[in-house]
């Protein structure tokens, strides 16, 4: 089965630099020097449990995926 991936993305007018997403998806995200989150790597895995986690877990919602064409 194919993988399906996606592209991570924060959203900045909603972030408010808690950190979460770093903690869950440091192969992606790491923190700016605010402490603000900077993504190192955005085509995840739309299979891989801990990028939901990450996205469920974000206490402003500032964190989702876009879906890349498979083509």
């Amino acid at each position: 089965m194919p993988r399906r991936l996606a592209r991570l993305v924060v959203d900045p007018t909603r972030c408010r630099g808690h950190g979460t997403c770093a903690v869950l998806l440091p192969d992606h995200i790491k923190l700016d020097k605010w402490q603000y989150p900077l993504v190192t790597d955005a085509t995840v895995d739309l299979d891989d449990r801990s990028v939901a986690l990450a996205i469920r877990l974000c206490p402003e919602l500032a964190l989702h995926v876009v879906e890349l064409d498979a083509h």
